[in-house]
């Protein structure tokens, strides 16, 4: 019996021990700080709203343009450059003249057609005498068939030479109009297939250009990727495709396309994304800051209990972090655990609860006063 009343002594000997330290230790990490010293200090507090995400981390990013966005006016047949109607720089759209050029092969291929369409014409007509012969019974029908094939061929000559107009640049208007033997033009107006901006100019005026030689370089804006420089060892934390990419401090969103198979000599991956907004704001070749987002398993993991705060508000002493919470005397040093960061934001993971305001700003001062007290104990 007095064995037992011992034992038990000396369990409750355990418990007061064990509440008394625990009381010890919320004392020493709460401090007093005044109203007036809290002034002084310049401490900033906000309030803790609730739990939330922060956004992923800021990278830089260069403007390019898809290949498919880019295409050449090159010279339809041969000829001299007569006049540039456009500069470098300049944007144009869909339909307007760029560059005048002079072909006297384009006159051949008029002189061309206008023979090929007058044959046709003059086949037709033999055709329809023959068809009327044939029907009074004065021809045999062998007369027809060689009439039927005879225009046949010189209607496919006709569409042939007009084919081949259409693939120098000559308008409708013109064509019909060679095809009707009026008046042929020597010059050729290139035009811009889409709405754009001229990149490069490669020809001069007074230049003689061949079949086929590039002379303007007009690149199609509306469409434009982000090649975001990712250091090697962060591409785990990112998502990979179909991720929403934000500007930093602009109007700019892109969706992530994929991630490249080699790394630099700077050890970075890249990083591809499809601007999705804010793209006639941006210029071919300028460097962004761009947003990227954490992969799933980073966003969801402690996203229930996860806090986001500033950076400044974080302090730490050894291994450990905290918070300062307020408090009615006070602060309170509040145990906290890093999840993620990015950028001027940490989520952190902790006894804390919304509606409860922290220390965003001085908070070195608050941790000088809460060491004096005991908190390094």
């Amino acid at each position: 019996m007095p064995y037992r009343l011992t034992r038990r002594a000396l369990l409750r000997c355990v418990q007061a021990l064990l509440v008394l330290s625990a009381v010890s230790a919320q004392a020493a990490t709460e401090f007093a700080i005044t109203p007036a010293q809290l002034q002084a200090l310049g401490v900033q507090l906000q309030r803790l709203d609730r739990p939330g995400q922060i956004a992923g981390p800021a990278y830089p990013a260069r403007v390019v343009l898809p290949p498919s966005q880019e295409y050449v006016l090159s010279a339809p047949v041969a000829g001299v450059v007569d006049q540039l109607l456009v500069g470098e720089n300049e944007a144009v759209r869909a339909g307007q003249p760029v560059l005048r050029l002079i072909s006297p092969e384009l006159g051949e291929l008029q002189l061309r057609l206008s023979e090929a369409a007058s044959k046709a014409r003059l086949s037709q007509k033999t055709l329809q005498r023959e068809r009327l012969l044939y029907a009074d019974g004065i021809i045999p029908e062998r007369r027809v068939q060689e009439a039927e094939s005879a225009a046949s061929g010189d209607r496919a000559r006709a569409r042939q030479a007009e084919a081949a107009l259409r693939l120098a640049g000559l308008d409708a208007a013109s064509i019909r109009r060679a095809a009707e033997g009026g008046a042929l033009q020597d010059a050729l107006l290139l035009r811009a297939r889409t709405p754009g901006v001229v990149v490069k100019l490669e020809a001069k005026p007074g230049q003689r250009a061949q079949q086929a030689e590039a002379l303007v370089r007009i690149a199609d804006t509306r469409r434009l990727w982000l090649d975001i420089q990712l250091p090697v060892d962060r591409q785990a934390q990112v998502a990979l495709k179909g991720g929403p990419v934000t500007g930093v401090n602009r109007d700019l969103a892109a969706t992530l396309l994929s991630f490249g198979a080699t790394v630099s000599d700077s050890q970075t991956v890249l990083l591809r994304a499809e601007v999705t907004r804010g793209a006639a704001a941006l210029r071919l070749g300028e460097f962004v800051q761009v947003r990227v987002p954490f992969t799933a398993a980073e966003t969801t993991a402690g996203a229930d209990e996860g806090w986001a705060v500033p950076v400044p508000a974080v302090a730490r002493n050894g291994e450990r972090a905290y918070v300062f919470v307020r408090t009615a005397k006070g602060f309170v040093a509040q145990p906290v655990t890093v999840l993620a960061g990015a950028g001027q934001a940490l989520r952190v993971k902790g006894e804390l609860r919304a509606g409860q305001e922290i220390a965003v700003s001085s908070v070195v001062a608050l941790k000088a006063a809460w060491l004096v007290k005991g908190g390094s104990n």
